[in-house]
């Protein structure tokens, strides 16, 4: 008898895939990490509800990235109807899933939040390449486990990368972590 292919809803896919990029850093508490960072000096009245808070809008960030994998890549597209550049699509991103309003270009974002080297990176960092022969002219959002996801360039879709792969890791320019000040600003 003939093996049936059942197709899985794009909701499980993405909490499945989710899940496996994350799970390895589970085991060494990325969000309590994450958290300490954010909040290093947190409102004494509130400091589980800015926990709390980041940490579910992290994961909301990288559910709504993750869910337009595919989308087409178009320079200065800013939504999945027309399609993204890369800083187009990490706006749209933190704009849907943490109401945070970003700048325009990968390098006037790249100037938000706190510098972090890339052996302290955590979900919902900002990663920084050297695409364009000039500094922070490329952005994605990392994902866990070396990876990130981003749009790439003219002809590609937006797509999950390995920042282990020699380019990726020749161009890196550095990452940012959007801290809980601006994002209390914009909300």
């Amino acid at each position: 008898m003939p093996a049936v292919k059942k197709k899985l809803p794009h909701s499980y896919f993405l909490f499945l895939l989710l899940a496996m990029l994350s799970t390895p850093c589970m085991a060494v508490e990325p969000a309590l990490t994450l958290t300490e960072t954010l909040a290093e000096a947190p409102s004494a009245s509130e400091p589980s509800e800015v926990a709390t808070g980041w940490s579910s809008r992290v994961s909301e960030v990288l559910v709504n990235a993750l869910s337009l994998t595919g989308v087409r890549y178009k320079y200065g597209g800013n939504s999945p109807e027309t399609g993204f550049d890369c800083s187009g699509f990490v706006r749209y991103v933190f704009k849907q899933a943490a109401s945070l309003t970003l700048p325009h270009s990968a390098m006037a974002i790249s100037q938000l939040g706190k510098s972090v080297s890339k052996d302290e990176l955590q979900p919902g960092d900002l990663v920084f390449f050297n695409t364009l022969r000039s500094t922070f002219s490329h952005v994605g959002i990392y994902l866990g486990n070396n990876r990130f996801i981003h749009s790439p360039s003219k002809g590609g879709k937006v797509r999950v990368e390995n920042m282990d792969d020699v380019y990726w890791a020749k161009n890196f320019n550095g990452a940012q972590r959007i801290d809980q000040a601006k994002l209390s600003a914009a909300e």
